[in-house]
């Protein structure tokens, strides 16, 4: 990883840390991504559950629940190249336990295999227009995404956390929205 990349996470991580009104913010964008006709039409949706201040996904989650769709979320698997994925029953609190990394897995581990879903929910620390992201750094989003041909790739994110630019090489995966509190931006030629 280039300093100037680690530079970057560090300071969007900063930002995003200190945005204030998270929460008023959170509740405009999962709107928005409620909104969205790839919402809808999505039978299941590959979400992250949130963790430190990230946008928060659990009421997105609960809703997609409450509407009958399947939800699949990442699971860290220390040491290992690729992200696992589960389907998620429920987000009641003995139905979640502590992952690597800060992150939450199901207690009871059904395993959803990549493309099972419809729709694949990102978080990301930066984004811009042409829709690449910035994210934690290992690349498991990236690998997980370039096996999604033709599923829909949504980031969630704060409009803080868009750049003009940001770096992006050969393995970087892009996406084909980003929602944010101002509104859902369509990247193109995504």
């Amino acid at each position: 990883m280039s300093i100037a990349k680690a530079e970057l996470r560090a300071e969007m991580m900063r930002r995003r840390d200190e945005l204030p009104e998270r929460e008023r913010r959170g509740a405009a964008i999962r709107e928005r991504v409620i909104g969205l006709p790839a919402y809808a039409a999505a039978q299941a949706i590959h979400c992250y559950i949130s963790m430190r201040s990230e946008v928060d996904t659990r009421p997105l989650i609960g809703d997609a629940l409450a509407r009958g769709k399947r939800v699949a979320v990442p699971v860290v698997v220390p040491k290992a190249a690729e992200l696992a994925h589960a389907w998620l029953a429920s987000l009641a609190g003995d139905d979640l336990v502590a992952g690597s990394f800060g992150t939450f897995n199901p207690r009871d581990m059904q395993p959803a295999a990549p493309g099972e879903w419809d729709l694949a929910i990102v978080p990301l620390l930066a984004f811009d227009r042409r829709g690449y992201r910035v994210g934690y750094g290992a690349g498991y989003y990236d690998r997980t995404l370039a096996g999604l041909p033709g599923r829909y790739r949504l980031g969630v994110a704060y409009a803080a956390q868009q750049l003009d630019e940001v770096p992006a090489g050969p393995y970087d995966e892009r996406l084909d929205a980003v929602a944010t509190e101002r509104g859902v931006i369509i990247c193109k030629d995504a």
